[in-house]
């Protein structure tokens, strides 16, 4: 420690040991336990407590009556496990009879501020830090702890019961790591002794048949065989998975959910899952027990395992699939549901469930959609994998949602009926069956699911995250969609498809609400991307209005709109398909015209969404050399650059910085990603002299920009600044390639304009400056330094430890020989 902290130390302790002083926050208490943590993993804490008695004081004033306030308690009770975890600090603690009298039944447990859960969770965090050596285990065994850390893992505060719970395990593992190899006796009396409590404590509360003790005993086992993979841990699975299996016979089965989470835990344990200890006959039998609700987590777990037998596998693809076999089998005249899995039936527990409530069957459903998501893309999936069936069940609930089914059965009547106008399920639906697009189906199905898709776009009952939804399982299935045999453009079905789409897109795009004119905005930019060199795409697109409504989105009221909006005429635009005039003269004037209003938002917009989005644009219009760009690409950086200057959003400077470092990478002649459709895409621009080079920075005023960005009050705006003007420095060097001009500079102009801008003040534009003055600035600049001192927080200064302490002492008014910081 340093001198100047153990100066302080004494006052600090006194401050803290007051009860009637005022108290520090918890912030400032968890710093300074975290500062003792990095000086005890660095040292002694034994020679840490001999230098500094004042600390031992402090943890004595736990025992007094009067005791402390009770985040002061919290701390000290953690700060004692944390000079314990060194087994010569426990042991110069157990002699001092501090131990038992913190954390045993004489201390903090019969004072009132025990009721505080922060002092229940200082007690738990000590003992975790105190229980790292087999010294503590006699200790825990005696002082009567491990009672009191069973009676926390029902306590009324949740992190409070989980930290006791992990605590257990931590104790159980460290009783159980000894030296000797091999797993421990199978005989429990031969256990250590914190082991025989902490299992004799677990076996008791499984016996119990009680859902809070039972879940408690689950939660144990489960985070223990999740964590600890030493032989042990199969002797213990040994001796408590029959205690486990009686629970499967009780009616209503007690903790279900924890008991998935454990015998899940149990099947990824790579000692269990290889060992014959009857775990796969638990987990089919726990299959068959459980109710579809509870069976659906437990059947994905087990089809994610890299190792089981296959026999288990199908039955829980099986069970994940019933609620699926229930709605193809009610929609259909057929005996069964087709293309299912053999074996797969929709069993009436799982038709009860689906017809029992609203809420019970979406529930269900949902939830069966949303495991059959997660598990579609893993190489372990089932296989072969019913895609069909799957594709069926999709779009038969979507119909049973928005009532356009023709029910079967009296079942699916009722299911229609259940399911009608609910959005929860018709949002998992589209999910599950946008998903899906990643495989092909049969032609009659493919056909379905457009259809489906467009009743959901058309139908006026849609809501908004409904229709968001709907958007983007169409843009999934559009771009899986088949390409025509040698031909590189879309298919007939998609072309027809496209057609009736973009219709429903324009009626969209005039919605009321605004959430659906965004979605068509964001689907328009997604398939625009994509397909906006595929000759049908742009056809059809170009004989619609979309484009025209997009621009027109420019002005609506609300600012995620015109940001959508600018994103989407800029991604028209950059494809060449923003405008459908004849002639190429009207063509380049609509396309000057959007420049301008593009470049109007930027200046004029009152939020900052749609100025970002602009921005953006702009960079990716100049980086893929977009041909109005290119008309005069030194005018438009100015005129943007000008612009994101005066912007107080810091987003949109970044931005800016970023477009200037495309447009230095284009002057200087480096080579820049461009799109395969921009519109006359010239090449990159040869590179030329450095004076040259630098008067074209100079005269776009990027200089000015990057400058003043330098100073920024954003610290990212000034990384960014920063990066820019090491790049060019380090292009201009010599060794850059770069033809250096000669010339004596005249820096004072460029020096004078730097100072005020650091010290805040606007100043007068600095004009065009001689690339002379130019370099000698870049070159007496600290970049590297500034470009250091911005890497570091903010608080980097106030961190320190002693001006902690002063900051604490401050509070109470006690000052050290320096002032406290000033924050």
């Amino acid at each position: 420690m340093d001198p100047e902290c153990s100066q302080l130390l004494p006052a600090l302790c006194a401050v803290l040991a007051d009860p009637k002083q005022p108290v520090a926050d918890d912030t400032c208490l968890e710093k300074l336990l975290d500062w003792f943590k990095t000086i005890t993993e660095a040292g002694s804490s034994l020679l840490l407590l001999q230098e500094n008695p004042c600390l031992v004081e402090l943890l004595c004033h736990v025992l007094k009556p009067q005791g402390l306030s009770a985040r002061v308690l919290s701390f000290s009770l953690h700060l004692a496990g944390v000079f314990a975890a060194q087994e010569s600090c426990f042991q110069y603690l157990q002699q001092a009879e501090l131990l038992p009298g913190l954390f045993g039944e004489a201390g903090p447990l019969g004072q009132a501020a025990w009721s505080a859960p922060t002092v229940r969770s200082g007690w738990i965090q000590g003992l975790r830090s105190l229980a790292q050596h087999p010294s503590a285990l006699p200790f825990l065994a005696d002082c009567g702890a491990l009672d009191t850390i069973f009676s926390l893992q029902g306590d009324s505060s949740l992190f409070v019961a989980s930290a006791a719970g992990q605590l257990l395990v931590h104790i159980l593992g460290l009783s159980l790591q000894g030296p000797a190899e091999g797993p421990p006796s199978p005989q429990t009396c031969d256990w250590p002794v914190c082991a025989q409590k902490i299992v004799g404590h677990i076996e008791g509360s499984l016996r119990s048949m009680a859902t809070p003790q039972v879940t408690q005993a689950l939660n144990v086992l489960t985070t223990t065989f999740g964590h600890c993979h030493g032989p042990w841990t199969q002797v213990l699975w040994e001796q408590l998975s029959p205690l486990v299996a009686c629970l499967l016979q009780e009616d209503p089965l007690p903790a279900a959910h924890s008991l998935v989470d454990l015998l899940l835990s149990v099947a990824r344990s790579p000692v269990l899952s290889s060992s014959d200890c009857g775990l796969w006959e638990t987990l089919a039998q726990t299959l068959r027990r459980l109710s579809p609700a509870q069976a659906g987590p437990l059947a994905l777990g087990i089809l994610k395992l890299q190792d089981c037998p296959q026999a288990l596998r199908a039955q829980a693809f099986g069970v994940l699939l019933q609620p699926l076999a229930c709605v193809l089998t009610a929609a259909d005249q057929a005996p069964g549901p087709p293309g299912l899995p053999e074996g797969t039936t929709g069993d009436s527990v799982t038709v009860d469930t689906l017809l029992s409530s609203k809420s019970a069957c979406a529930g269900l459903l949902c939830q069966t959609l949303a495991h059959l998501e997660l598990l579609q893309p893993l190489p372990q999936r089932p296989s072969p994998w019913p895609q069909a069936p799957l594709l069926g069940a999709a779009v038969t609930i979507l119909r049973f949602c928005n009532g356009s089914a023709a029910p079967a059965s009296d079942v699916g009547g009722r299911l229609c009926a259940i399911l009608v106008g609910c959005v929860r399920v018709q949002r998992a639906a589209l999910d599950f069956l946008g998903a899906l697009a990643q495989e092909t189906g049969p032609q009659e199905l493919v056909t379905q699911v457009s259809a489906v898709l467009l009743e959901y776009l058309r139908s006026p009952d849609s809501s908004p995250t409904v229709l968001k939804k709907a958007f983007q399982a169409t843009l999934r299935w559009l771009l899986s969609s088949p390409r025509a045999p040698g031909c590189c453009d879309l298919d007939p079905d998609t072309q027809l498809f496209l057609r009736e789409l973009l219709p429903v897109l324009r009626k969209r795009l005039c919605s009321p609400c605004w959430e659906v004119r965004d979605s068509g905005l964001e689907f328009l930019t997604q398939v625009t991307r994509h397909w906006g060199g595929q000759a049908g795409f742009r056809h059809t697109l170009l004989a619609s209005e979309v484009p025209e409504l997009a621009k027109q989105l420019l002005r609506d009221p609300e600012s995620y709109v015109r940001a959508s909006a600018v994103t989407a005429v800029g991604q028209l635009s950059s494809q060449g398909l923003h405008a459908t005039a004849a002639s190429p003269e009207q063509l380049g004037g609509q396309k000057e015209s959007l420049l301008a209003e593009l470049l109007h938002v930027l200046s004029t917009d009152s939020e900052g969404f749609p100025r970002r989005a602009a921005m953006q644009v702009f960079t990716e219009w100049l980086r893929d050399h977009h041909a109005d760009v290119a008309e005069d690409t030194e005018q438009f950086v100015a005129r943007v650059l000008q612009a994101a200057s005066r912007d107080l959003d810091w987003e949109v400077r970044a931005q800016g910085l970023e477009l200037a470092l495309v447009f230095l990478a284009q002057t200087l002649g480096q080579p820049s990603a461009r799109c395969p459709y921009a519109v006359a895409a010239p090449q990159a621009t040869p590179p030329g002299p450095l004076a040259q080079v630098l008067r074209a920075l100079s005269r776009v005023r990027l200089f000015e920009f990057a400058f003043r960005a330098l100073f920024d009050c954003d610290r990212l705006v000034a990384q960014k600044s920063c990066d820019l003007l090491l790049f060019l420095r380090a292009q201009a060097t010599p060794s850059g390639g770069l033809q250096e001009a000669e010339g004596s500079p005249d820096v004072v102009p460029v020096e004078a304009a730097l100072q005020r801008w650091q010290a805040g003040e606007q100043g007068e534009p600095l004009g065009d400056l001689e690339p002379e003055a130019v370099l000698a600035v870049l070159r007496s600049l600290d970049l590297e330094g500034l470009r250091g001192a911005l890497a570091e927080s903010s608080d980097h200064v106030e961190k320190s430890p002693q001006s902690l302490l002063q900051d604490m002492l401050a509070t109470v008014g006690v000052r050290g020989e320096n002032q406290a910081d000033c924050y």
